[in-house]
C-alpha cells in the first residue's frame, strides 16, 4: 500500500524543514512510501495503519531526515497498546522485559533502529522498489547504521547496567541512613595548655604580656640599699658552719703571699705543669643556684678558696679543701647579675663585687657587704687603678666609664666620662703603667689615659682595629702589659702587640675559635695566666667539653678536660696567681677546679 500524500502519512511528526529536505530527495516533490510484507516480525494486514518517524541524520555536515518504522497496529485496543509499547521501549528490548530508560545514544556512532534487520549489503538501486526486509528502500549506509544500533541496544540490554546502578544506589542510601556520628569527646576543664611558639601563633612579640614585676619580686626579693650583713641564705640551719667558713677566709687573708717576682718559665716546663693539673669528682661543686657570671680566687697558698657570682645577685663562697657540705655557702648582696668580682690585691679579706646598680665590698673582718658606689645607670665591669685598691675604673653598659675613690665618703662617682662607645663590656688596667686602661665595646677596643679623662670629647691613646662584631673582653698581659687578647663574636681570638702604644696597633696573631655561646651561656672571656706572660685561657664549645690554653702566637698548648666530671661549657675561668690551679664556672652554678695531684 502506497501513501499518495506525505502529509497524510506523517501529519504531525514531520517538521516543515524535514518536508522540504524530503522533497529535495524525490523528483516529484513527494515521498513515496511502500509497505513491505513484514514489519517488526509481524505481517502487515489490511486495515492496519503504518506510523513513520523521521529523525535527523548527519551527512557531510548536514542533518538529513531519516525514516524509521516504529510498528504497525490495529485500530482495536490491543493494537493500540502494542503500538504504545513499541514507542515507549527502545529497539532491541526483549518482549515482556520491564520498561526502563533507553540505552545511551553515545554507545554507538549511529542512531536507533528496530528488530526488522536491514540488509547492510543492499545498496537500494532498484529504483523505488521494496527492500528485501520489507521496509521502504533506504541507502546502504542508513541500513547498516540501523543494524548497528539494534545490535548495540541488545548488548546493553543484556548487561542490565541500569538495574545494577539502581541496586547500588539503593544499597548506598541504606548505608548512609544507618551511619551514626560519634559524639565529640568533651575537653577536660583543667586540660594542660600546650605551649606554642609565637611563629606558629602568628603573634608579634610586642603583643605577648610580660610577667609583672611583683611576681619576679616574690621569687627574688629585692635587696635593700646600704650595708648588708654577711648572712647566708641558710642562716638558721648552718649558722655555725657559716661562721667556720668566714673564719677560714679571715685566717687565710692575714697571711700575705710571698712577694715573689713574676717571671716566665720555659714553654716545656709550663706545659708539664699544665699536664699535671687534673679534675676529680671531689673538686666539682654547685656553688650558686644560677648561671655563673664571674669567678674570683683567693691568692692564699695554704688552701683553695673561691667565690662565684651568678645571674641573680648571689655570691657563693667555697672552701675547696673542705670536702663536706659545710664547705660552700651562698649570700645575696645584689639584685642583679654579678658581672665582675675581684679579691683586693692588698687586702684579700675584701671581696669587691659589681652588679648593675651597685659596687659592693664584702669585708669579712666586719662580716658586712658595704656599698662603694651606687648608680642609676647599669654598671658592667671594674678594675683597680692602684695596687692598694683604693681607686677603680668602672665601665657602664651605655658606653661611658667612671672613676671611683673608695676613700671618699658616700657612694657617688668621682668622674664620669663619655668615651664614644655604645657599650662598654670590660675595662682592664695596665699592670705596669696604671694610668692606662683598655676598654672593650661593641666593635671597638681602645686604650685611654685616665689622667686626661673628661666628661666628653675623650680621645684614645691607641685603637685596636680589626673586629667586625661585638667584643666580649679585652685584657692586658699580666707581667709587662705588652699584649692584649680580645674575644670577638666573629669567632676569632686576637692578640695585639701593645709594647708601643701608638695610635693604631696591629694584630700580632689571630686564632679561629667558636665563640657562638648563644643566649643561655655566659660569653667567653680570654684571661691571661698570671704566672705566664704569653699564655691565656679561654672556654671552648668543643666536645668533649674542655678549657683551652693558647700561646700568644696562636698555638694551642693544652686542653683541660675530664669526660666523667666535666660535661658542660665553662665560660668563665680564673687562674691562681701563684699555684697551678684553674677554676671554671658553667651555666648551672657549678665550679670545676683543676689542680696538681
Amino acid at each position: 500500500m502506497a501513501l499518495s500524500e506525505p502529509s497524510e502519512a506523517v501529519p504531525e511528526e514531520l517538521s516543515p524543514l524535514s518536508q522540504q529536505r524530503e522533497q529535495e530527495r524525490t523528483p516529484s516533490g513527494g515521498a513515496e512510501l511502500r509497505r513491505g510484507p513484514e514489519q517488526g516480525g509481524r505481517r502487515a494486514e489490511p486495515g492496519r495503519q503504518l506510523r513513520v518517524l523521521l529523525t535527523p541524520l548527519s551527512v557531510a555536515g548536514r542533518r538529513m531526515p531519516q525514516k524509521r518504522l516504529l510498528g504497525a497496529y490495529d485500530d482495536d485496543a490491543e493494537g493500540e497498546a502494542a503500538g504504545k509499547r513499541l514507542r515507549a521501549e527502545p529497539p532491541g528490548t526483549p518482549p515482556g522485559s520491564p520498561p526502563g530508560p533507553a540505552p545511551p545514544a553515545a554507545a554507538s556512532p549511529h542512531g536507533s533502529g528496530s528488530d526488522g534487520g536491514w540488509d547492510a549489503e543492499s545498496d537500494g538501486s532498484d529504483g523505488g522498489g521494496e527492500a528485501q526486509d520489507g521496509y521502504q528502500q533506504l541507502s546502504a549506509y542508513e541500513r547498516k547504521r540501523l543494524k548497528n544500533i539494534t545490535e548495540n541496544a541488545k548488548f546493553f540490554a543484556a548487561l542490565k547496567l541500569h538495574e545494577s546502578a539502581a541496586r547500588l544506589q539503593k544499597i548506598a542510601t541504606r548505608r548512609q541512613s544507618n551511619v551514626t556520628k560519634r559524639p565529640k569527646p568533651k575537653k577536660a576543664e583543667e586540660e594542660t595548655v600546650r605551649r606554642r611558639s609565637m611563629r606558629l601563633q602568628r603573634v608579634e612579640p610586642s603583643v605577648l604580656e610580660v610577667p609583672t614585676q611583683p611576681e619576679a619580686e616574690e621569687e627574688y626579693p629585692q635587696v635593700p640599699a646600704g650595708p648588708l650583713p654577711m648572712v647566708p641564705e641558710n642562716q638558721v640551719e648552718n649558722s655555725k658552719l657559716t661562721e667556720e667558713l668566714l673564719a677560714t677566709w679571715m685566717k687565710i687573708s692575714e697571711t700575705k703571699p710571698n712577694d715573689t717576682e713574676k717571671h716566665m718559665c720555659d714553654m716545656k716546663r709550663y706545659q708539664n705543669s699544665l699536664n699535671s693539673m687534673v679534675l676529680s669528682e671531689d673538686n666539682v661543686r654547685k656553688v650558686v643556684q644560677n648561671r655563673v657570671c664571674s669567678v674570683a680566687i683567693h691568692p692564699s697558698e695554704s688552701l683553695i678558696f673561691v667565690a662565684a657570682g651568678d645571674k641573680y645577685g648571689q655570691i657563693g663562697l667555697w672552701n675547696v679543701d673542705c670536702k663536706g657540705e659545710e664547705g660552700a655557702h651562698v649570700f645575696t648582696p645584689h639584685n642583679y647579675s654579678v658581672n665582675c668580682m675581684h679579691f683586693s690585691p692588698s687586702n684579700p679579706a675584701h671581696l669587691l663585687s659589681l652588679s648593675h646598680d651597685v659596687l659592693r665590698c664584702g669585708d669579712v673582718t666586719r662580716a658586712i657587704f658595704d656599698e662603694i658606689c651606687r648608680s642609676e645607670e647599669d654598671l658592667s665591669s671594674f678594675d683597680f687603678l692602684e695596687d692598694n685598691a683604693s681607686t677603680a675604673i668602672v665601665g657602664y653598659w651605655n658606653g661611658s666609664v667612671a672613676v671611683v675613690d673608695r676613700r671618699t665618703p658616700g657612694t657617688s662617682l668621682e668622674l664620669s666620662a663619655n668615651i664614644g662607645f655604645k657599650i662598654t663590656r670590660t675595662v682592664h688596667v695596665h699592670p705596669v703603667n696604671k694610668q692606662y686602661f683598655v676598654a672593650a665595646g661593641s666593635v671597638d677596643v681602645r686604650i685611654y689615659d685616665v689622667r686626661y679623662l673628661k666628661s666628653d670629647g675623650n680621645k684614645p691613646v691607641s685603637t685596636l682595629n680589626g673586629h667586625t662584631k661585638s667584643v666580649a673582653s679585652a685584657y692586658f698581659s699580666p707581667v709587662t702589659g705588652n699584649r692584649v687578647v680580645t674575644v670577638c663574636a666573629d669567632d676569632k681570638l686576637r692578640v695585639y702587640d701593645t709594647s708601643s702604644l701608638s695610635s693604631t696597633i696591629a694584630v700580632l696573631s689571630t686564632v679561629r675559635h667558636n665563640n657562638n655561646t648563644g643566649r643561655w651561656l655566659t660569653r667567653f672571656r680570654a684571661i691571661w695566666d698570671p704566672k705566664q706572660e704569653d699564655c691565656f685561657v679561654v672556654g671552648s664549645m668543643a666536645r668533649p667539653r674542655q678549657i683551652e690554653v693558647y700561646q700568644d702566637t696562636g698555638k694551642l698548648l693544652h686542653s683541660f678536660y675530664n669526660i666523667d666530671c666535666l660535661g658542660s661549657v665553662c665560660s668563665i675561668n680564673v687562674v691562681h696567681p701563684s699555684k697551678n690551679i684553674l677554676v671554671g664556672g658553667n651555666s648551672s652554678g657549678r665550679l670545676h677546679v683543676f689542680k696538681e695531684q
